[in-house]
């Protein structure tokens, strides 16, 4: 008995310390179809294991990855809370290089998964990630390997597809103001029948997050915003662009604001209650802020109105049942089903140009005073700007099922006398998907409604007198009180609903490979690996009529398309000396949108002694464009745009922005190459670091401008621009955004990445357990995007958190340590990243400033502070009922630490609902704890 309690005391420390057992040379590497050990390999690869995911218990494994140094702003379901018509709210994506989510290729085990989004992105949170044993982070281009998609790399979620017995697990956490609840149940069982022979793997997982429906964070009250400075002239030596707080929107208020006439400046609150407002310093021709005045006002009911995290349901099943039809063959089939329901608010929605008659009911009835000065200056109308106090937030639902189905086979045999191995797979991915807009009105009954008069002594619709049959309820759009439900339950479509779409996405993979060794060299064995995919992608869906257009948001059409892809791809591994190893692969693919195009790849590994290793590679990949990219429809919303004076109507303007895909589009082909070094030296054992120089440069890149660049790149010389942008009668309609491959990108930079371990009874007999330590260090020297009209070099940018796709700090870091003694494990992580800019075109200056341009813009402050945050964790081993189980508390961004304020802008009425930091590189959700349980039999 004393015996068989012993055996489960160390089987619980086993199960609290968590150690990876496997040493390098077991470890497959990514980034090669040849099976090779870590160190052999001249592709850089990260290995996140599973001591770091046990350390830190993330509620959604992306949350973990995103904090890589090499990965930048991947998408969070917090951060894709506003994508309301594209689809993408509640999506984890993962962004490698800062090159953009869709240049990272996503895989399980080495195979594709379907996408979350017609945009290409898989979504982190469809991969069980109970089961998840280590994620290996290619960070160099993988396309004669694994094909499109890894421009800036790979990441490669491994398995545990041996697990046997039964794992139950349990984990909560919340944030130190108290919201932000979540929790996570798991259940992971692992059998073995016949004889050891059938192995079956069950994983589920509930998970349920109660979000934020605002930005609920003092850091966020200051009204900090980057703006057009209202006093610029180009001759007067002031900056363009002025960063800070103080700042607000001068076109609207809660209840409305008076923009023009005699009444100018007036707006609306309670029942007759009105002000005259005070607008600070402002300029209505350059920038729709103001510097100072009744700031208070402006934001009143708008600001911070976007979601600061979404509510959230996943649900995810995974199985798998393998057999081994002999000691080297075995044939297996694996399923898996996510479901996800989000839901989450955009923003109060600013309108500006509403116009509001002198007859008005509620104008009349509710401020009277008003209508008598209208009466009085002969005004029939005025044109108003509000955030529309007292109407709900608009957002969306978004319900979203992802199947998965793989079945294939591999198995082992000796070629003469070499080892070879040989695999092939079938897989079919299917994403439906449902998007409901909540709260986003019909622009054609905003327009009937808020057009309300007396008739017969009641509050009427202007055009039910002459229709009485035609539904309309009218509408009260002034002052704070808000509308009645009658009123908004018509604008919102009635019995008609809220714009919805339907869209199923599918995914077909097939794939087979075969390698193995063969004839001796100098150093060791050749080895060779080669095979073939084929996989098509499409898109189809559904859309009533009756939300394809006229809606505020919305406006989906239907998108269709379908594309195939054949491939072929040889590899093969070469150690012509001893120390001496090199590698090279090759693929040929045909595309049935866009033709064929070759991808390659070579690499060497030169060990002069044991102690140091180089390594370098060159490669030649592509990305080819996206369903979205080739076939999306059109959707369209409503925006704003600053028009500089040399337009047909200067200031800030509305307009319709449409976005389309387009079938013309051709792969983007990349050239990377990177160089680096290995140390394990002997004398300090234990130790190892890695040193690599990379440099990727995209030509013919697929990508899309915004509406402002449009605007600027038009009125400054780029006549081109100018015919996406369309007038009608002077007054700015709407631009069209369309994909199209631009000139190029060009990246270059260093990672850094050591480990130590220590066991302290080396130091000093008498010291208890084992330390280690690693730690990756990323520097992004230069990330330069041409599109055609100038360069812009977004390395070290830490600003535009809307919009920042490329975006990332010089800088970034993360170290993670470990102390384990006995049935206890202490984790310390630092992570974070250096000072950065608003733009590394911005010219700084607040006096006697040079001449600003659309490509050297002055500004007051460019400087961005950087961040560094502590998480801690205590893991604590225990035998429960005989078995061994673990309780765990974690506490990230201990110190509370705020983020830095960042001044988005300086275009759109909507900047003031987002969160004014960057929520892609800053933590916003402050301190955080989580507590998790887990026991095993």
């Amino acid at each position: 008995m004393a015996a068989s309690a012993a055996q489960r005391r160390k089987k619980a420390l086993r199960h609290v310390a968590d150690q990876p057992k496997a040493s390098p040379e077991q470890i497959t590497v990514t980034g090669s179809h040849i099976i090779r050990n870590g160190f052999s390999s001249p592709t850089p690869v990260t290995v996140l294991g599973s001591e770091d995911i046990a350390a830190q218990v993330p509620a959604n494994l992306s949350d973990l990855v995103n904090q890589l140094p090499s990965v930048t702003q991947g998408s969070t379901s917090a951060t894709s809370s506003g994508f309301l018509s594209s689809g993408l709210a509640g999506i984890n994506s993962v962004n490698l290089r800062g090159l953009g989510a869709n240049r990272t290729l996503i895989l399980i085990d080495g195979q594709r998964s379907v996408a979350s989004s017609i945009t290409g992105l898989v979504d982190v949170n469809t991969i069980p990630q109970n089961l998840v044993e280590r994620v290996e982070v290619v960070t160099g281009g993988a396309s004669a390997q694994y094909g499109s998609d890894a421009v800036g790399g790979v990441i490669n979620f491994i398995l545990n597809k041996k697990f046997n017995g039964v794992k139950v697990s349990a984990n909560t956490g919340f944030t130190t103001y108290a919201d932000n609840p979540n929790y996570t149940l798991n259940a992971t069982m692992g059998k073995t029948f016949l004889n050891h022979r059938l192995h079956v793997l069950l994983d589920a997982q509930y998970y349920q997050q109660f979000g934020v429906n605002t930005i609920d964070r003092s850091w966020n009250d200051s009204g900090y915003f980057q703006i057009n400075n209202p006093l610029y002239t180009a001759t007067n030596g002031q900056p363009q662009r002025l960063v800070g707080s103080n700042f607000a929107p001068s076109t609207y208020t809660s209840g409305g604001l008076i923009g023009s006439g005699p009444l100018a400046g007036t707006y609306f609150g309670a029942p007759g209650q009105t002000g005259k407002l005070n607008y600070g310093q402002r300029s209505a021709a350059s920038s729709p802020y103001m510097i100072g005045g009744d700031t208070a006002e402006t934001l009143r009911g708008h600001v911070g109105t976007n979601s600061l995290t979404p509510s959230e349901q996943r649900i995810s099943i995974f199985e798998r049942t393998a057999y081994d039809i002999s000691d080297k063959t075995e044939i297996f089939g694996q399923f898996s089903w996510n479901k996800y329901i989000g839901s989450s608010f955009y923003q109060q929605t600013p309108s500006t140009g509403v116009v509001i008659n002198a007859d008005n009911a509620y104008l009349n009835a509710n401020y009277p005073q008003i209508a008598r000065q209208m009466a009085a200056s002969g005004l029939r109308s005025f044109t108003m700007g509000t955030s529309n106090g007292g109407f709900p937030v608009p957002g969306s639902d978004v319900d979203r099922e992802v199947f998965r189905y793989v079945g294939g086979m591999n198995g082992k045999f000796k070629f003469f006398t070499n080892n070879w191995h040989w695999g092939w797979y079938y897989q079919y991915g299917r994403t439906q998907e449902n998007v409901t807009l909540k709260n986003t009105w019909n622009l054609s009954r905003m327009a009937l409604a808020q057009d309300a008069v007396f008739s017969n002594g009641q509050i009427v619709c202007r055009s039910s007198i002459a229709n009485p049959g035609n539904g309309c309820v009218p509408i009260n759009r002034l002052g704070t009180s808000g509308p009645s439900a009658a009123a908004l339950n018509y604008i919102y479509g009635g019995q008609g609903g809220q714009p919805s779409r339907d869209q199923t996405l599918q995914q077909h993979v097939a794939s087979i490979d075969i390698g193995g060794d063969m004839f001796k060299l100098p150093g060791g064995k050749a080895a060779i690996a080669m095979g073939g995919d084929w996989r098509r992608e499409s898109v189809k869906g559904a859309v009533d009529p009756a939300y394809q257009s006229g809606w505020l948001y919305g406006n989906y059409l239907v998108t269709k398309g379908a594309y195939n892809v054949k491939e072929g791809f040889i590899e093969i591994d070469l150690p012509v000396l001893k120390g001496v190893d090199i590698n090279s692969a090759g693929r040929y693919t045909d595309y049935s949108t866009s033709g064929s195009v070759e991808t390659w790849k070579t690499g060497a590994t030169w060990a002069p002694i044991e102690d140091i290793k180089f390594r370098g590679t060159y490669s030649h990949d592509i990305r080819a464009p996206n369903l979205n990219e080739l076939f999306a429809a059109g959707t369209s919303l409503n925006n704003t745009v600053v028009l500089p004076a040399n337009a047909p109507t200067p200031g800030s303007q509305s307009f319709t922005q449409i976005r389309t895909g387009n079938t013309n589009l051709t792969p983007e082909v990349a050239n990377t190459w990177t160089v680096g070094t290995i140390v394990t030296p002997r004398f300090a054992p234990g130790f190892s670091a890695s040193f690599d120089y990379y440099d990727i440069d995209i030509k013919h890149a697929i990508g899309t401008v915004t509406g402002q660049n449009a605007v600027d790149f038009c009125y400054s010389g780029g006549t081109v621009w100018c015919n996406n942008i369309h007038y009608a009668n002077g007054v700015l309609q709407s631009i069209l955004l369309q994909p199209f491959n631009f000139a190029s990108q060009k990246e270059r930079g260093i990672d850094i990445e050591a480990s130590y371990r220590l066991r302290l009874s080396q130091l000093w007999n008498r010291l208890p357990g084992v330390f280690s330590v690693h730690g990756e260090i990323t520097h992004y020297i230069s990330n330069v995007v041409n599109n055609n009209v100038y360069p812009i070099n977004y390395a070290g940018v830490n600003g535009g958190g809307l919009a920042g796709t490329y975006n990332a700090p010089r800088w970034t870091y993360r170290i993670s340590s470990f102390y384990r003694v006995d049935n206890l494990t202490f984790n310390l992580v630092a992570r974070g990243f250096g000072n950065g800019v608003y733009g590394n075109d911005y010219v700084q200056c607040t006096s006697n400033c040079p001449a600003s341009t659309p490509q050297y813009r002055t500004i007051n402050n460019n400087r961005i502070k950087g961040a560094v945050y502590f998480d801690t964790s205590i893991a604590y081993g225990f035998e429960l009922y005989r078995h061994p189980a673990k309780l765990t508390f974690v506490m990230n961004n201990m110190l509370n630490t705020s983020p830095v304020l960042v001044g988005s802008g300086p275009d759109g009425n909507n900047v003031p609902a987002f969160a004014q930091t960057n929520q892609g590189l800053y933590d916003y959700l402050g301190r955080n704890f989580r507590l998790a349980f887990s026991t095993s039999f």
